[in-house]
């Protein structure tokens, strides 16, 4: 598996992510989408460029995006006190929640009249049944598979940096 590959992959599931948060207002989330594809960029070209800057940037980037997807891992999952139905994900401005919460496999979704006036611009008024998955394992797997190309991404990076100064001193001479 080439480099270009590992940024394909990196880069569409990135952005695969962003289209979900924008569907479901989820700011939080996609300001960090769009920070994480710049930095991709930027250490994709730090590397071909040999600019130790810029994979020092990415390298601290993926530390910080390692803990976010842990964190959001940990929001979804009600882990240490957090809770997945607080709007901490779109900053308190909206009552939006995961896209997928409505629109996951299988899921059946039914809009109830609002049971008291005024109420109409919350989603308390919407049921959903008879999805396979719940929405939060969705995020966290999102979550999951983010972490893992960027370890993937990373371990690449360093190592086509580490040949560039010493072409026997990596894996794979």
């Amino acid at each position: 598996m080439g480099v270009t590959t590992v940024v394909m992959m990196t880069s569409l599931s990135a952005l695969e992510r962003q289209i979900f948060d924008f569907l479901g207002f989820q700011w939080a989330p996609i300001l960090g989408n769009f920070l994480h594809i710049i930095v991709v960029i930027l250490g994709l070209f730090g590397t071909i460029q040999y600019r130790p800057r810029y994979i020092v940037v990415y390298t601290v980037w993926t530390a910080l995006w390692v803990t976010w997807n842990v964190f959001i891992i940990c929001f979804y999952l009600e882990v240490g006190g957090l809770s997945k139905d607080t709007d901490l994900m779109t900053f308190n401005i909206s009552v939006h929640r995961s896209w997928w919460r409505e629109h996951g496999p299988g899921c059946v979704r039914r809009v109830l009249p609002p049971s008291a006036h005024g109420m109409m611009d919350d989603y308390t008024y919407v049921s959903v049944t008879g999805c396979i998955v719940d929405f939060q394992y969705l995020e966290v797997i999102h979550s999951a598979v983010q972490i893992l190309l960027s370890c993937l991404h990373e371990c690449m990076y360093v190592c086509l940096y580490a040949r560039a100064l010493n072409p026997n001193d990596c894996i794979g001479r």
